[in-house]
């Protein structure tokens, strides 16, 4: 059934992530769609641009097993090939300050329950001592036993509870910042401790193979763009690009008008998908209570340092640092369409101290960097240094955020948040994203009178079906990483 038979329209403003989502949802029930985008390409903050021969991502952006949402709209567009997972978790970790033969260490799951899975791995980590990796384990147990829905975990930060946990400076640098730097995109002194443990107790602590790592291996845009528009397309989607809307407003009758330069739009429901400082400029009066929190939501920034070699410096698809300024790094080589020489992406989380400085300081810091982390890179040339630099990459964890980021639905009949921003439980992820569109459009849907699709995020009916080698009866053979020798070496 579409508009003919029942006289619904939906205007989705903002063609990211969440934006995406909501628009398919919506299109699948049957519900004629708008899109609007004011960039010329959908996507968001994770997209593509070309660079003379190549496609560079504006950043590295990865998933997780147990990122359900974000697994249904890879399906959904026809990405899920494009974007796999690894067979099982496992992250070379070195550390710069170590000598040679003592630096590689490797966070791996073996194909037990919980929390057996990462018994071997933390066991054996050498980047903790013996006495640092037992009180590992009972903080992860404290950890599992938290409560997500208490509000008074929001209050708290997570800093605050590790080391009240008996976790070191150096158990916080080596082990949880690892993961948490990378995943909140903010330090556990500046994290809530109700994010924190939501990120931990997902990834790590719920199944097995929750944490194991997919990343896009092809360019960004391929997907949140090309992919997206074609799935949008046959979903009947009308999709506008350059378009940037003004003002939202309600009508006497309760339908809603989108301004846009030129021309108006009625339509009977409005999904707001942009940042949330954007959303508090469109919001008309009395749709939320205290709209001024929006603008309490703080936001953080993420540099990414990429670096083009005349050779191939790194055999592994991306490690993780210690000891060094440099936090991880990524092969791009094949993705960017790099015919010769490798080309390293490094993801730089939580980056305040650097995101406004010149590119010259950036390669007087970091190339020396890479060259103490990978051997090879010492003698090899550098054909191309650059960076790009999202200076609100996501809203800043901090505690009492939670108490800050809106519902889908507000006060105004008809009106619908979505975004990374918005209350979904997650910190600022690909994952959060898409599940708020899925948040806005169920919500619109109700009042529309529309019934769910049901293939409205089916993945989470089977999250982690299928796991490779994880019959714990029957292990299968323990994978060897990509560039990694049976013993564990980084070649």
């Amino acid at each position: 059934m579409t508009d003919e038979n029942t006289g619904r329209h939906a205007v989705v403003v903002g063609g990211g992530l969440a934006g995406v989502t909501a628009a398919l949802g919506l299109a699948d029930a049957g519900v004629r769609v708008t899109l609007l985008e004011g960039r010329p390409r959908l996507g968001g903050l994770a997209f593509s641009f070309r660079r003379g021969e190549l496609d560079v991502d504006n950043g590295q952006h990865v998933y997780l097993r147990c990122c359900t949402a974000y697994r249904w709209f890879l399906d959904r567009i026809g990405a899920t090939e494009l974007a796999p997972l690894q067979a099982r978790l496992d992250v070379p970790v070195i550390d710069v300050g170590k000598p040679e033969g003592r630096r590689l260490g490797r966070l791996r799951r073996d194909a037990l329950p919980v929390p057996l899975h990462l018994g071997r791995s933390l066991a054996t980590y050498p980047h903790l001592s013996l006495a640092e990796r037992a009180k590992v384990g009972r903080a992860a147990l404290a950890l599992k036993a938290l409560d997500l829905t208490d509000p008074a975990l929001d209050d708290q930060d997570f800093g605050g509870w590790l080391a009240a946990h008996g976790q070191s400076a150096r158990t916080v640098e080596a082990l949880w910042d690892l993961v948490g730097v990378a995943t909140l995109n903010a330090v556990a002194g500046d994290a809530s401790l109700g994010l924190a443990a939501m990120v931990f107790k997902t990834g790590l602590l719920s199944d097995p193979g929750a944490a194991d790592i997919g990343w896009a291996h092809v360019p960004l845009g391929e997907l949140h763009d090309r992919l997206a528009r074609k799935a949008l397309d046959s979903a009947g989607v009308n999709i506008e690009v350059r378009t940037r809307v003004t003002s939202i407003s309600q009508q006497d009758n309760g339908r809603w008008t989108v301004e846009v330069p030129g021309r108006a739009i009625d339509t009977d429901a409005v999904v707001l998908a942009v940042p949330q400082r954007e959303a508090y400029d469109l919001l008309p009066s009395g749709a939320l209570d205290a709209p001024e929190r929006l603008l309490e939501i703080g936001t953080a920034p993420i540099l990414n340092v990429h670096v083009i070699y005349d050779r191939q410096v790194m055999n592994v698809p991306f490690l993780a640092a210690l000891g060094t300024p440099v936090q991880w790094v990524f092969d791009r080589t094949d993705a960017s369409g790099l015919t010769g020489g490798q080309y390293l992406a490094l993801s730089q989380s939580a980056a305040q101290d650097e995101i406004d400085a010149p590119v010259a300081t950036l390669r007087e810091r970091y190339l020396p960097e890479l060259e103490k982390l990978l051997p090879k890179a010492r003698g090899a040339a550098v054909r191309d240094f650059f960076v790009t630099r999202e200076k609100t990459a996501t809203f800043a964890p901090a505690p009492g955020v939670g108490r800050l980021r809106p519902g889908a639905r507000t006060k105004a009949p008809g009106l619908y948040l979505a975004g990374a921003w918005t209350a979904t439980g997650w910190p600022a992820t690909m994952e959060s994203a898409v599940r708020s569109g899925t948040n806005a459009a169920d919500a619109a849907l109700g009042a529309l009178g529309r019934p769910r699709p049901s293939r409205l995020f089916a993945s989470e009916e089977a999250a982690y079906r299928n796991i490779p080698g994880d019959n714990p009866r029957t292990p299968g053979r323990e994978p060897t990483a990509p560039g990694a020798s049976p013993r564990g070496e980084l070649q």
